[in-house]
């Protein structure tokens, strides 16, 4: 039996320097809406971005970058990506939100023939010419589709355009390897102030992705398999809003970044694990006002997008999903990492995950 009682919070991957962490409440404003960027809308436009990842480059994948936020680790800033077109393109738009309220716990979801659940990943992208990947996870949802993440991993706010060819691969294994399938993006959910200001309490994204596939062979040729839907195929996260602090948190990802000394624990091909208890953080500069740290931790770049999960149960690998890996915090300013932190998920975050949740996509992609 799946527990009722879950909650999420974000893990980061941005080097920060001590900030103090100040009290308060967060609230969504009566005005919120739901930013919504079209990645791929028809089967057509999904097969163009399945294309781009062909077994040949997702061989490579292990090399790619890490994407991560603006770092402040010292005076001078430095970005880590550079902007790119959407892939077909699409104009965004916004949605109006309904009165902010806070949705009901969604409970986890089992996948249809497993007793334990495989809903961790990456999400590979490009930003401009580069091809980047971060942490994510399945989320359960009435259309069985839907992918939580960092809002920096789907949309960079300080070029105003979403990331290219952007894809979700649960369970990766070494080599490229893609056992439960490839998913190509169909949408993208976030609130306005993501992409509108580069808020970091707005850095999170939901993302409605089309039926997996494989690449198979046939007479000789490579060829999509349809593998179906995603919750179906790995399961997903449950979901809960407005949990308050002082929490005990599982958080996950796939650290992959050095250490404020240069040290390198991490290789970004296996899942990592912190738990710890969370707190308020504040970051000024990048307009955290209501953040959740959670501490300890040293995740690294890379980990970005990966759940924070309340009541995690480990033999069904589920949990309540309550934030994602947002900012990474050296607060002690020594050799490593020491905390992470996620925007707070609150009635603002529903409105976003209902948007995400309610997108339709084509039947077939083969």
């Amino acid at each position: 039996m799946i527990p009722r009682a879950w909650h999420l919070v974000a893990a980061a991957l941005s080097a920060l320097l001590m900030l103090p962490a100040l009290a308060g409440t967060a609230s969504a404003a009566p005005n919120s809406r739901v930013y919504s960027v079209t990645l791929a809308k028809s089967a057509a436009d999904m097969k163009k971005v399945a294309e781009y990842w062909k077994p040949d480059r997702l061989k490579n994948a292990d090399q790619y970058s890490p994407a991560t936020p603006a770092s402040q680790s010292s005076p001078t800033s430095k970005t880590a990506s550079g902007g790119g077109q959407i892939v077909p393109a699409m104009s965004p738009r916004i949605v109006p939100a309904r009165s902010p309220q806070i949705l009901p716990t969604v409970g986890p979801a089992l996948p249809k023939d497993s007793a334990a659940a495989k809903t961790m990943g990456k999400v590979f992208f490009r930003f401009g010419d580069k091809e980047y990947w971060c942490s994510a996870s399945s989320i359960a949802a009435k259309n069985r589709s839907v992918v939580a993440t960092a809002g920096h991993c789907a949309y960079d706010s300080r070029q105003g355009k979403p990331a290219d060819y952007w894809i979700f691969v649960p369970n990766p294994g070494p080599g490229g390897a893609t056992p439960d399938g490839i998913y190509v993006g169909a949408s993208i959910s976030m609130h306005e102030d993501w992409p509108g200001k580069g808020d970091y309490d707005f850095d999170y994204a939901f993302v409605t992705v089309h039926r997996g596939f494989k690449w198979v062979e046939k007479s000789g040729q490579l060829a999509m398999q349809d593998v179906g839907r995603l919750q179906d195929n790995v399961g997903g996260q449950g979901l809960t809003l407005g949990k308050g602090l002082a929490l005990t948190i599982t958080a996950f990802g796939y650290p992959a970044g050095p250490q404020p000394d240069g040290s390198h624990p991490f290789d970004g091909k296996t899942l990592k694990v912190c738990s710890g208890s969370t707190r308020r953080t504040v970051a000024p500069s990048l307009d955290l006002q209501y953040g959740v740290q959670l501490q300890p931790c040293d995740f690294s770049a890379g980990a970005s997008g990966g759940p924070w999960l309340l009541n995690f149960q480990p033999a069904q690998k589920l949990g309540l999903l309550t934030g994602i890996n947002s900012l990474t915090w050296n607060r002690d300013a020594k050799g490593g990492y020491d905390a992470v932190s996620s925007p707070t998920f609150n009635a603002t975050t529903g409105e976003v995950y209902r948007r995400a949740a309610g997108l339709a996509t084509p039947q077939n992609v083969t």
